[in-house]
């Protein structure tokens, strides 16, 4: 029995665990790619403003962050912009936007961990649907009743629980992975920021 022929018996469940399954591959992919492209981009952006800051060429600094496009890049960019302000309301600013830029950070994360209960659910659906059909068979056929139509529920049963394990498992894998990857990255975007902001105001050169 080829691929396509075992999803088929999986019954019309198979076909929104497949279309979870495709969402689930799209968002791990691209989450991915966006962390490791920000995660090379933020540490160039570092190393130019610090070198910016120490010759106090603010212009310099504005164009890096303009340059790299981060989460990070806007919040040093709100705070360079902002310097003469005094310390407590530029603190308030920055602290602001940070609020504002980490959605970027768990952008389609919620949508990943809600396929891995849903895809689960379904497998769980397709195992109910699946038995139900095979006892309707022993119920009306004598005792063993038609068996291909018996391995029919059987097999439906069994293929949606399958398919829904092997989108959910991958998902809650990856979610958990993101949901850390989005911590440390508050993280290092604050102590970043701080850092910034103490040389902004003077008190660390």
């Amino acid at each position: 029995m080829n691929l396509f022929n075992t999803l088929k018996a999986g019954g019309p469940l198979i076909i929104p665990i497949i279309i979870c399954g495709i969402i689930a591959t799209f968002i791990i992919i691209e989450r991915c790619v966006y962390f490791h492209t920000i995660k090379k981009r933020d540490e160039k952006l570092i190393q130019n403003i610090n070198s910016s800051l120490a010759v106090g060429d603010y212009e310099a600094c504005a164009v890096a962050c303009a340059e790299c496009d981060t989460p990070l890049s806007q919040v040093l960019k709100k705070a360079i912009d902002s310097r003469r302000l005094e310390e407590r309301d530029l603190r308030d600013l920055v602290e602001a936007e940070m609020d504002f830029v980490i959605p970027h950070f768990e952008h389609f994360i919620t949508p990943l961990g809600t396929i891995s209960n849903i895809s689960t659910l379904l497998g769980l659906l397709g195992t109910v649907t699946g038995n139900i059909k095979a006892f309707n068979v022993l119920g009306s056929g004598g005792s063993m009743g038609d068996p291909a139509a018996l391995a029919t529920g059987i097999s439906e049963a069994l293929i949606t629980t399958v398919a829904g394990l092997i989108v959910a498992i991958p998902s809650v894998i990856f979610h958990n992975y993101f949901v850390s990857r989005v911590n440390r990255r508050i993280v290092e975007m604050e102590a970043h920021v701080t850092s910034v902001v103490l040389k902004l105001t003077g008190r660390v050169r």
